[in-house]
This record gives C-alpha cells, sequence and structure tokens, in this order.
C-alpha cells in the first residue's frame, strides 16, 4: 500500500507512523521549479475541481476562458504534452475543451483519444444491457429523492448526490446498495465512490493510476533520450489512484481543503491550478 499524506494547518503536525505531510505546493515553489527545470514535462490534469470549479450542475462546469489559454499555450510547447483525465465521458470531456493536441481520457480511462491514439477498454459480453437495467432500476427507486440524479456515461453510470439534501443521502446510497448488490456480489460490475457520487463500471483491471502509467510509458517511447516527468494535478477519490501510481516517479498535487492524500502537495483551488500552469509555461518558455 502506497504511503498516506496528510495537510497540516499552520505548522506541520506529527502525523502517524508512515504518513508525510502534504505541502502547501507554494510553500515549496523554490524547489518545485528546480524540479522541472530542463525537463520534458507530461502534464495530466483532472476536469472538474480541477481545472473547472465544481458546481452543482455537472453540466454547468465549464472551462474558465483564462484556463483554457493557458492550456493552448501548454499545447503548443514543443517541452510538454497535455492530457486530461475525466469522470465525464470522452464525448463530454472533448466538447467541453474541445483543444487540439492534447490527450482525453474519459470514463476515468476506459475511454482515450488524442494524437495517434485512440482506444476503448475491452468490456465482458452483456455488461451494456446489465448497466442499462440498472439504470432503470434506479430511476425509479430514486424518484423520490429531490436533487438525485443518473448519468449514464455509456461504459459507466453515475449517480450524483451533490444537490440532494443531507438528511436524504444515506437513504440514497441504501437504495443504490440494494439496487446493485446482485450484480456487484456476482462479480458483474464494480463500485466506485468519489465526490458526491457513486459509479457503477465494469469488472475491469483499470483506473485512474494505470492509465497514467501506461500513457507515461508510451510518452517516454516516443520521446527516447528525453528526461520526462509526469505531473498530475486532481481533486477527487479517484485521483488517489494517480498520486499511489506516482508515487517517488512524478510530480503529484491534490486541489481542494485539508485532508489526507496521496499527493506530494497541495492547492487550494482551481484558481490556485492557473497560477501553477502559468509558472510552469514561464519555466518552459525560458528553458
Amino acid at each position: 500500500m502506497g504511503r498516506k499524506h496528510y495537510f497540516g494547518v499552520g505548522r506541520v503536525k506529527q502525523g502517524l507512523e508512515g504518513e508525510e505531510p502534504v505541502h502547501y505546493l507554494f510553500d515549496k515553489i523554490k524547489e518545485i521549479r528546480a524540479l522541472l527545470k530542463n525537463k520534458y514535462l507530461f502534464i495530466l490534469l483532472d476536469y472538474d475541481g480541477t481545472l473547472a470549479p465544481i458546481v452543482n450542475s455537472p453540466e454547468k462546469a465549464a472551462l474558465p476562458g483564462k484556463t483554457r489559454e493557458l492550456l493552448v499555450r501548454l499545447a503548443e510547447s514543443l517541452r510538454c504534452k497535455v492530457a486530461v483525465i475525466s469522470g465525464r465521458a470522452l464525448s463530454d470531456i472533448k466538447a467541453r475543451l474541445g483543444l487540439k493536441g492534447i490527450i482525453y481520457s474519459g470514463n476515468h480511462g476506459l475511454e482515450i483519444e488524442g494524437p495517434k491514439i485512440r482506444f476503448i477498454t475491452p468490456i465482458p459480453a452483456g455488461y451494456q444491457k446489465l448497466i442499462q437495467r440498472i439504470k432503470k432500476d434506479l430511476i425509479q427507486r430514486i424518484s423520490s429523492i429531490n436533487g438525485a440524479f443518473i448519468e449514464d456515461k455509456g461504459l459507466s453510470l453515475t449517480l450524483h448526490f451533490r444537490r440532494v439534501k443531507k438528511k436524504d443521502v444515506d437513504l440514497l446510497k441504501t437504495i443504490f446498495h440494494e439496487t446493485v448488490i446482485f450484480d456487484l456480489v456476482s462479480n458483474k460490475i464494480k463500485i466506485k465512490a468519489g465526490k458526491k457520487v457513486l459509479e457503477v463500471r465494469p469488472i475491469v483491471e483499470w483506473d485512474k493510476g494505470k492509465v497514467v502509467l501506461w500513457l507515461l510509458a508510451r510518452q517516454k517511447f516516443a520521446k527516447a533520450g528525453s528526461n520526462v516527468l509526469a505531473v498530475y494535478i486532481g481533486d477527487d477519490l479517484t485521483d488517489e489512484d494517480v498520486f499511489k501510481a506516482l508515487e517517488n516517479i512524478g510530480l503529484t498535487v491534490f486541489v481542494g481543503r485539508p485532508g489526507y492524500s496521496r499527493a506530494q502537495y497541495y492547492l487550494k483551488n482551481t484558481a490556485e491550478v492557473g497560477d501553477f500552469l502559468r509558472i510552469v509555461i514561464d519555466l518552459l518558455e525560458k528553458d
């Protein structure tokens, strides 16, 4: 199991055995600049909560114009490659960014598309029919709970409850687990929790961490002789798989309020992600 890090408030607190502090990135910017200098950077970013602020309605999560400009400059650089690794469907994340020259990964890596790459994870026969049944059952059973809704992402289903009243969340989770329990114990589906979501996924050994390692290996092969460094920024529970995978081999950044994470550093919000990307661009253009 990867080493967990903890967030200190003010002065770093003493953590439990095997835990290390997650440093505020801008407190360590001098060391980070030195690490990034003269490297070919593979910059991988989550979308919701990292590039775009979290909103109650996922369809309203828009990429700020200034952040788009930063991504365009990074995508045009000869010193880096950009990938967006999202839980959204591939078609959704592509439409929201609309940028050329970058790698898009949707459904937590189940589908990938970019320059010289197009990949869809093979899924078990009958899976599509299965999740359509689960979707129908869930829609019927959660209809009485205000704010809950199901998002069909083709290869996965997501139950959103960010808009559900706190008093109804436990009931909603119970309904969800009662609906999927038979297929879960029959090893026909996997369940993954995220920020205010529960997801139904296919039984495949594939997550954001494995996706990033696979993409990084491809990038290192393409840039044989270059010193490639992966930089991953994410805010969700699903990003912990990446923080663990890149431990000791990449730069990992968590976005959000203090808590526990396997990331090395943290930024407070999406605005600070933009500030950091500006620093990266400045380094790339000066080296």
